[in-house]
Parts: structure tokens; sequence; C-alpha cells
């Protein structure tokens, strides 16, 4: 287990399934691709439970076809489509996290993202969100040269909230968060409130503490403190 930061300088969120409930917005999405296939609508549950695992993973799902078919490509590409035009419109902070962003502000925190979304939906989402105060950090797969679980993103986080990774806290709701997490060196909250399959298990991660809620983060976050 990783050590509470003494000094807590930055505190690093996922974006889909632990900082914003996008889920919303993509149940419609995966339903209309399947509708456009022929097929019945899904239970919406396994729709949300993927969500974290990306666009590939919703096409997999959606329409029970392996990445290595000729037309997968195709497809994720339509869904792509799909969720741009919906992008924004129902996702939401999770219940507490405004509040916990002006807690961090008061207290002279930084806060930031690692997300493996892609910049081209993550730029709009969040302006969309416009949460206040702005994240001072928001690093995509596209600024980087290997995605999560590799902690490369994790350290250009703390780059540009000018912090070291032992002085950060990092919350996720997927294993690759909390490896990611823990191979920079900095303390993990799972959150176990996310996008979570059926059959995973939070406790299985290896995260130091773990969060039933979102509103437990901020109890989490300052204890001690």
């Amino acid at each position: 287990m990783t050590r509470r930061p003494q000094q807590l300088r930055a505190v690093i969120f996922d974006l889909d399934g632990t900082l914003v409930d996008t889920a919303d917005e993509f149940v419609p999405v995966v339903q209309a691709l399947r509708a456009e296939h022929g097929r019945e609508p899904m239970d919406p549950q396994r729709i949300r439970a993927s969500v974290s695992n990306g666009a590939r993973a919703l096409v997999s799902l959606g329409l029970d076809m392996q990445e290595h078919e000729p037309e997968f490509e195709s497809k994720r590409l339509r869904l792509l489509e799909l969720y741009s035009e919906v992008l924004g419109s129902i996702a939401r902070p999770y219940p507490g996290i405004p509040e916990l962003l002006l807690e961090l502000q008061q207290r002279d925190i930084g806060w930031g993202i690692s997300t493996n979304k892609p910049r081209a939906y993550t730029e709009p989402l969040l302006h969309r969100l416009a949460m206040q105060p702005a994240p001072g950090s928001v690093v995509c797969p596209d600024d980087i040269t290997d995605k999560k679980p590799h902690p490369e993103s994790l350290y250009r986080n703390c780059l540009e909230l000018n912090c070291a990774p032992h002085q950060a806290i990092y919350v996720g709701d997927h294993l690759r968060d909390i490896e990611a997490g823990r191979r920079a060196g900095m303390y993990t909250i799972a959150a176990a409130y996310g996008y979570i399959e059926p059959d995973d298990n939070p406790s299985n991660w290896g995260a130091d503490v773990q969060a039933d809620s979102s509103t437990a983060l901020h109890a989490l976050i300052f204890a001690n403190g």
C-alpha cells in the first residue's frame, strides 16, 4: 500500500465513471447502433457497466462483434458519430463532485484529469459541463505515448500541476486506473460507484482505499486533514 500524502498537492481523477456520469449518453447510442442493425434494445445496465472500457468494448457488446472482423472499424466510427450528437447533453458530475472541487480550491490543492477518452470528445464534454474551478491539467491519450495502465499520463498531470507523484491522489473506476496510480507512486482511491463489470470487484484492484459513493470521496481525500 502507498502512504497517504503528507502534503497533498493535487487530486487527479479519471473522467467517465469517476468524475462525470456519462453512461446515460452511451446507453441510447448503443441502442441506436443496435437498431440500425435490426437488433432489439439490450439491458441498459449491461451498457452502463461497460462504458469505462471504451468505444471498442461498446461495439463488441452492442453488436456481438470482435475487433478482428472486417466491419468492426466502421461500426466503431459510427458509434462515435452517434455519440458526438449527444455529447455533453445528459452527462453530469457525480453527486458531491462540485463541492469537492471547491473544497480543493479553498485548500489550495490542484486537480486534474487523466483519461483514456480522446481529446476530441473530452474537450467538448468539459466545455459543456463548465466545472469550476477548472482543472489545472487534462491529459488524454493524444498527449502521451502509452495509455493507462502505464503511468505516463499521471506523470504529465503532476508536471502540469507542479507536484510530485507522492503528493497526489488518483481516483479511478477501473483496474487500469489503480494500476497506473500505483505504478506512478500515488495514493489511489477505487471509485466503486463507477462503471464496474458484473464479474469485476474493485476490492481486488489493490487500491489504498475504496469509495462506495462519490459523496464518500471528500472524507477519504481529506482524512486526517
